[in-house]
């Protein structure tokens, strides 16, 4: 497209001046690329920055197919391959995709020679065009109403051309009219009946999917569609075409231009594919490389099990040069020399008198070998010798076999040992209504776009979050928008708790131990929130659980700290009656949560996290960069004994939340609350009592040791706490809806107690589970009786 604004063409620049304009095109966009990156938030060493087609990659090319040709995997041969008219070049079979489209059967009547007028065989074929090809019409040996016919002779029409009639198993009788037309130079079913009966292959479609110019005219030169009007209609004319029926096909199209794919016989470079299959197979099947989502193995195992051997040639320029010259006598020199070979290795015909391949290998040759070829492979470099093999490679299931088996066939082959331990396979990013995203479509996302309406944060936590590892997503504005607010949620709670700093909070921050500590109850629960927010990340992270980590990280910093841990805070750092040392370990507590939460974040939302990191008071030799600061670490004992009183007191709140939302009471309207509490959580609530007012939305909070009796509300049990709402002139319908929830509450607890009865009533788990876990279990059973208890009576 650049070229032709420019006024040329491929053909009028000529294969050097081609080359200089792609490099000059390389140049002006490789800062473009990499600037993309940065914008979007990637981490790299951008001092090892690498291109596929420098001099350390070309010599890794030279050197690979070099040693493939050695070791007999490698080689050179004429062959049915997919070539793609609008490119000019052959595919792979990977890059040939099968589109399904209407179209159409023609049944023609080839004239038998030396017959009668009318006399012959009628063939069913969806390509009329290459009937100027054919070299024999083809029937099953079994099929008896052509079995007197076979070994006698047709004449192709147009060439006039006699061709046998011969016996082939691949003939499917059922078939349109159980013959078939064998057009063995375009066809790769009719090449292997080609091969098997020695049957010549005319090509009568040239490289721009025309017909040859030798062929008979009007045809020749004709474009291969216009052709088959041109032949179908002559037929009809010469009384040859019996029918005409609709039919649905599945032309094979070129991935890149989207042209209907032609067979075409041509020499080409190959890779024996199976025995780097087996390797590649081996080390998925003995568990030394595994693919994650595991159900792609299946595939996986289909595909390399089944799969063909590679054929490398691209007739482009932009690429590498296949390295292989041809002396006078057609003899094959292969050589790694960037020189290229002193001689012909078999005649020693001088280096100037050999030609070299003008093919260049196909792009995935190049980045099959991606792993070790950037690590200075050939040489056994300190850095291939450290960073091979690696860990985990991370890519789109789309280009499974298109890259990852190449890379593991060629890492297995030329280095001995597969190249990942995991491979994580993510999933497509679809539009709103799960389409592909597509140029033509017109609903293409421009991320660079995204990023200057939501920032790069809010956009890498959508495309994280709310998917599983190999499953295609959707990007709706919902989710767009549910991450930009995420980021304002904790831009704002971290402005708040930086501008809440009491007066009398000087000097270092303390360690955290000690912060928690002197901040009593409220240190020792929020403690315990951070700790288990970090062991639930860390086992999401160590099962590739990506979108569950973000997950947990979202509802830590949203519910757990914003609405929780800031609530209860506010009512010690607003209380200036409290002890100034309580006050100072209260918002330092704050502060180390916000610390842990922003570490666990940071991997997701580099930005907003390394920007609020650097306004954080940090420890001595703490100061850097968030990037290079350590993980979080859990830390905090469970609670003993079960919830903690603080959760307790918050689980309460949830179900008040939640009797609100069923009496559909005004969100902003004060109701009165009275809870029964045992002496202690009672103590704890007398604490928390600003805070749980405001999280309820309750006034006036009457804490005590029953309930009264007689009156009428809506029941709220929790766990030890009772707790009645009374919302004035509440209906008959209110009550009504309150004691249907109540009911499911009763319904839901008995559920539970059998099920935790039945446990403990197991000699299988009192006899092997831990005493701690046991006793934790019976907890649980009298929790859901006093619960059932309670809601049972009302009180």
């Amino acid at each position: 497209k650049i070229i032709a604004e420019e006024g040329e063409s491929r053909s009028s620049l000529g294969r050097d001046r081609y080359l200089q304009r792609v490099d000059r095109f390389m140049e002006e966009t490789r800062g473009v690329i990499l600037g993309q990156f940065r914008r979007l938030g990637a981490s790299a060493d951008w001092g090892r920055t690498r291109f596929t087609m420098d001099e350390v990659s070309s010599r890794a090319v030279r050197t690979a197919f070099a040693t493939l040709y050695e070791r007999g995997l490698a080689y050179r041969t004429e062959a049915l391959v997919n070539w793609c008219p609008g490119c000019k070049t052959s595919v792979s079979d990977l890059e040939s995709i099968a589109v399904e489209e209407s179209g159409q059967i023609w049944e023609i009547r080839y004239p038998l020679e030396g017959g009668a007028p009318g006399e012959g065989i009628v063939v069913a074929t969806t390509r009329p065009e290459t009937l100027l090809g054919d070299s024999a019409v083809a029937v099953h040996p079994d099929d008896p109403r052509y079995a007197q016919l076979i070994g006698k002779r047709v004449i192709i029409p147009f060439v006039d051309r006699p061709v046998p009639i011969l016996g082939d198993d691949f003939v499917d009788q059922a078939f349109g009219t159980g013959a078939v037309k064998v057009t063995p130079a375009h066809d790769p079913n009719d090449r292997e009946v080609g091969l098997r009966h020695n049957l010549p292959a005319p090509t009568i479609l040239d490289e721009a999917a025309h017909i040859v110019a030798d062929a008979p005219k009007p045809f020749a030169g004709m474009e291969r569609f216009a052709a088959r009007k041109a032949i179908v209609a002559a037929l009809d004319a010469l009384g040859l075409l019996v029918s005409v029926k609709p039919h649905t096909a599945n032309p094979a199209r070129c991935q890149r231009s989207s042209d209907i794919l032609e067979p075409r016989l041509r020499t080409q470079w190959f890779i024996r594919a199976k025995p780097l299959a087996e390797k590649a197979l081996a080390a998925t099947r003995s568990g030394k490389t595994r693919i994650v989502p595991a159900h792609f193995e299946k595939t996986w195992e289909h595909w390399l099990t089944e799969i063909r051997d590679w054929n490398v040639s691209r007739q482009l320029w932009w690429g590498h040069r296949i390295p292989a010259w041809y002396c006078a006598d057609g003899h094959i020199t292969v050589s790694a020399a960037v020189e290229g070979p002193s001689g012909c290795s078999e005649c020693g015909a001088l280096a100037e008198s050999l030609v070299q391949e003008s093919d260049i290998f196909d792009t995935w040759f190049s980045s099959g070998l991606w792993p070790f070829s950037t690590l200075g492979w050939p040489d056994q470099t300190s850095d291939l010798k450290r960073y091979y093999p690696s860990q985990v490679m991370e890519t789109g299931h789309d280009i499974l076999f298109f890259w990852v088996a190449r890379m593991m066939m060629l890492g297995a082959e030329l280095m001995g040992e597969p190249p990942f331990e995991t491979i994580y396979l993510h999933g497509m990013v679809r539009d709103p209504e799960g389409q592909k995203m597509s140029k033509t479509k017109g609903n293409v996302v421009d991320p660079l776009s995204l990023i200057d309406e939501i920032g790069a944060d809010a956009l890498r936590f959508a495309l994280v979050s709310g998917t599983s590892a190999g499953a295609d997503q959707r990007l709706s504005p919902e989710k767009l928008e549910n991450a930009r607010n995420f980021m304002n949620k904790l831009w704002n709670a971290a402005r708040y708790v930086l501008g809440a700093r009491p007066p009398e909070v000087t000097g270092e921050r303390p360690d955290a131990a000690t912060a928690q500590e002197a901040a009593g109850e409220f240190g020792a629960w929020f403690a315990s929130r951070i700790s288990t927010a970090v062991e639930d990340v860390d086992r999401n992270l160590t099962g590739y659980g990506f979108s569950e980590a973000a997950q947990r990280i979202y509802d830590a910093i949203w519910a757990e700290y914003c609405d929780q841990a800031i609530e209860l805070a506010k009512v010690t750092l607003a209380d200036e009656t409290r002890p100034a040392e309580e006050r100072a370990a209260v918002w330092w507590t704050l502060v180390d949560g916000l610390d842990a939460l922003l570490r666990l974040l940071h991997p997701i939302a580099p930005f907003i996290t390394e920007g609020i990191w650097e306004a954080l008071p940090h420890r001595e030799g703490e100061g850097g960069l968030l990037a290079t600061a350590a993980w979080p670490e859990r830390h905090a004992p469970a609670a003993k004994g079960g919830r903690s009183s603080i959760d307790q007191w918050l689980d309460l709140v949830r179900e008040v939340r939640a009797a609100r939302t069923t009496a559909k009471l005004p969100a902003g309207a004060w109701v009165p609350l009275t809870v029964a509490a045992p002496a202690e959580l009672a103590a704890s609530g007398e604490r928390l009592r600003a805070a749980i007012e405001r999280l309820a939305r309750v006034k006036p909070l009457t804490i005590a040791a029953s309930l009264p009796d007689g009156e009428e509300g809506l029941l709220v049990v929790s766990n030890a706490l009772t707790g009645r709402l009374m919302p004035p002139q509440a209906d008959a319908a209110t009550i009504g809806a309150d004691r249907a929830r109540r009911d499911r509450d009763l319904a839901a607890a008995r559920t539970q107690l059998a099920a935790a009865e039945a446990r403990l009533a197991d000699p299988s788990f009192t006899g092997k589970a831990p005493p701690a876990v046991v006793a934790g279990a019976e907890r649980r059973v009298a929790e859901l009786r006093d619960e059932i208890t309670r809601l049972e009576r009302g009180s």
